[in-house]
């Protein structure tokens, strides 16, 4: 559990650093995807940060929140503005799980329909 969410991202810095001088290439395309991807169009940077928290709780990576949300605080964002993002990433991981919970009840239903109908006939072929 990360205690110190500052000082956190101070460390992950520094270790990103070390991975831009091993893999120079990968990490200046990512940085420039990253730059292209907060570039401020139809959604400004702040919005965007808040989407990027909200896939970063939905993902379950701590780094990833860190970064998120200094980078939503440096854009303005507020608490109530990061509470609300919070309140849609809790959402968003709880709808999905409601829908592929009706995909098991179905799923459920399918093999118990067959699996009674397997000991049916087994059951027929006995008597007759």
């Amino acid at each position: 559990m990360i205690e110190n969410w500052p000082e956190t991202t101070k460390v992950l810095s520094s270790k990103l650093r070390n991975l831009r001088g091993g893999a120079p290439e990968v990490m200046k395309a990512f940085a420039t995807l990253a730059q292209n991807a907060l570039a401020p169009k139809a959604l400004d940077t702040k919005t965007k940060e808040l989407i990027a928290i909200a896939i970063s709780i939905a993902v379950r990576c701590d780094d990833c929140v860190a970064f998120h949300v200094k980078a939503a605080v440096q854009q303005g964002a507020t608490r109530d503005e990061i509470m609300e993002t919070l309140g849609m990433a809790i959402y968003m991981g709880a709808g999905p799980s409601a829908m592929y919970a009706s995909h098991a009840v179905e799923a459920y239903t399918q093999f118990a329909e067959t699996a009674a109908n397997a000991h049916a006939a087994v059951d027929a072929a006995k008597v007759g």
